[in-house]
């Protein structure tokens, strides 16, 4: 069942297939920790700056890899809700927004780790490729999609390598382009499609995005400011 040796190597083959789409002005935004070592392969592609967009799945209380929602910091913070397991597990609203406050304080934290006085990529008017390692529930890829809306790009771009077909069917909606490498069915999980699947540290985080800061400035010296 494995497709992809890593990270990396699935975000060089997402690469491939994006440079072929001639995006104008492109910035890649990827989804930390696990969409970075995907993103930053998308942004040497593309020769394109990257920035994170910085969201948090709330998981089922004792079944945390199971998203009932997510949520995306900012002045407004966004919470999308899965209504279909939020019914089915028994969590009201108030339950959900309790545990969103505590991944916004983990949000803020990771974001002064990763990005420290950075400030962030324009997007206004540009094609933003949203980035991730795959997409299973969907709850993360819609809330970072609804928030990034709000930034004004002029063509929002999904690219995954792999995804549900049913969650993917969902997320068009969302966007005007998907590029995704598989849509397996059944599908078991985005960690099955990957040879090591390890969980990407703050560390390796921290250093491709001080490698996708040097992209930008380059990139961006000779782009619109």
């Amino acid at each position: 069942m494995t497709s992809f040796p890593n990270r990396s190597e699935a975000g060089k083959a997402l690469a491939e297939e994006l440079a072929s789409n001639g995006y104008h002005d492109p910035v890649v935004v990827a989804l930390p920790r696990g969409g970075v070592p995907v993103g930053i392969e998308i942004a040497r592609g593309l020769d394109a700056p990257m920035d994170l967009v910085m969201v948090r799945k709330i998981g089922v209380p004792g079944q945390p890899e199971l998203a009932v929602a997510a949520v995306v910091n900012g002045d407004d913070p966004r919470i999308v809700i899965n209504e279909s397991i939020a019914a089915h597990v028994g969590l009201t609203r108030d339950d959900i927004e309790r545990m969103a406050r505590e991944q916004l304080d983990e949000i803020a934290r990771r974001r002064g780790i990763y990005l420290r006085d950075r400030k962030p990529v324009p997007m206004k008017g540009r094609t933003v490729i949203v980035a991730d390692d795959g997409i299973a529930t969907g709850a993360t890829m819609r809330a970072s999609l609804k928030a990034l809306q709000q930034r004004g790009p002029a063509r929002l771009v999904l690219a995954v390598p792999v995804a549900a077909p049913d969650t993917l069917a969902e997320l068009r909606e969302e966007v005007d382009e998907v590029v995704c490498l598989l849509t397996p069915q059944p599908f078991f999980g985005v960690g099955a499609h990957y040879a090591d699947f390890d969980q990407t540290t703050d560390d390796e985080v921290i250093r491709l995005m001080d490698e996708a800061r040097e992209l930008g400035q380059r990139r961006e010296g000779h782009g619109p400011q």
